[in-house]
């Protein structure tokens, strides 16, 4: 059984003039788009479609030396997104100035080959660092991209052979900021505190006004992160046949006096990588709605764990109704993981944060 997959690779740095040269074409494309569009809503009431745009940028490829499959893609990401955001006209792509927009070379699928050990694209071959095997892939639709660095990347969608989990049982996860997440079975994943242990240097290069240096601490942050949180869940993926996790929004809480701590933590990030992660791999993967977790004393059931604001700090407790000894996170994991498997419901739910 095959499944999608897209692949990221690094562009080697020689070759972003030249994307950036075709990424500033791309721009031109999207704002004439966006024109044209809100030109037709506003004197004929009408909403072109990717398919009426094409017909303006036909023949355009040789003049912007773009294929013209990247065209096309242009004109179908623009009418997505213009309907995504339900709005006649969108933000305009700046080539120029301080709020310049990230360079986006798109193609769809047979425009971007492997050739002689490279990425032949609209007539030019790319040398990037290979850590995939992209020979052993056929080539669909995907993108160059610059991130804030200035640095580019070939991404790719290919088809690969799903490789099934041999994990065997069930585990709950419970997401926190001392711990970013504790599993039922007493695995933790602690806080690297991946930006605030750079907010002391990430401060210097602002004050500094070092842009340069301020890019590259975001991105280190950033690069933690994603590693820390990518074995993380590879781990949890091997090891079990069923992944449950609490259904604590991040993007709520992020609102709230804890949004940096939140942020830093990487739930959104975890969840992802945990869903797309056990769809390759076959597995079951759902989101739990939570219900007093760490109240509930996992033995028994009885709401006898620590309450309140002051009751955070309390990280070990005993039930007053059996006396089992809890630690506050595993105990919350494994009702997380009781609630996914039916096997009983607090009477008193509270609603999802």
């Amino acid at each position: 059984m095959k499944q999608t997959k897209t692949l990221k690779v690094r562009v080697k740095d020689k070759h972003a003039t030249r994307l950036n040269r075709m990424a500033r074409s791309v721009n031109f494309v999207w704002n004439y788009l966006n024109e044209l569009s809100s030109r037709s809503i506003r004197e004929r009431g009408v909403f072109l479609s990717a398919y009426d745009m094409d017909r303006y940028t036909k023949g355009a490829s040789k003049d912007l030396n773009l294929h013209s499959q990247t065209l096309q893609e242009v004109s179908r990401e623009y009418a997505t997104r213009r309907q995504q955001f339900k709005k006649q006209r969108l933000a305009w792509r700046k080539s120029r100035g301080t709020r310049r927009s990230l360079g986006w070379v798109p193609f769809k699928t047979g425009a971007a080959k492997w050739k002689n050990g490279q990425v032949f694209y609209n007539g030019s071959y790319f040398k990037v660092w290979d850590s995939y095997g992209l020979s052993q892939h056929r080539f669909r639709s995907g993108s160059f991209n610059e991130d804030t660095r200035g640095r580019w990347y070939f991404n790719v969608v290919v088809e690969v052979e799903v490789q099934p989990s041999t994990g065997q049982g069930a585990v709950g996860i419970d997401l926190g900021l001392k711990d970013v997440a504790t599993c039922s079975d007493g695995e933790k994943l602690e806080n690297g505190q991946f930006y605030r242990d750079l907010e002391a240097r990430l401060a210097t290069a602002q004050r500094a006004r070092n842009k340069r240096r301020v890019k590259a601490i975001h991105a280190k942050i950033k690069n933690r992160r994603k590693d820390v949180l990518h074995k993380f869940s590879r781990r949890l993926v091997d090891q079990h046949g069923e992944i449950y996790v609490g259904d604590v929004s991040p993007l709520k809480l992020a609102k709230t006096r804890m949004a940096k701590s939140v942020l830093d933590a990487g739930w959104g990030q975890l969840k992802t990588m945990l869903e797309y992660k056990c769809d390759h791999a076959g597995i079951v993967f759902q989101e739990v709605r939570e219900a007093y977790p760490s109240r509930t004393c996992s033995s028994c059931g009885s709401l006898s764990g620590p309450q309140g604001v002051s009751g955070l700090r309390v990280r070990d407790w005993e039930c007053v109704e059996c006396g089992a000894l809890h630690d506050r996170d595993v105990n919350a994991a494994r009702n997380i993981l009781s609630l996914a498997a039916g096997h009983r419901r607090p009477e008193v739910e509270i609603s999802a944060l």
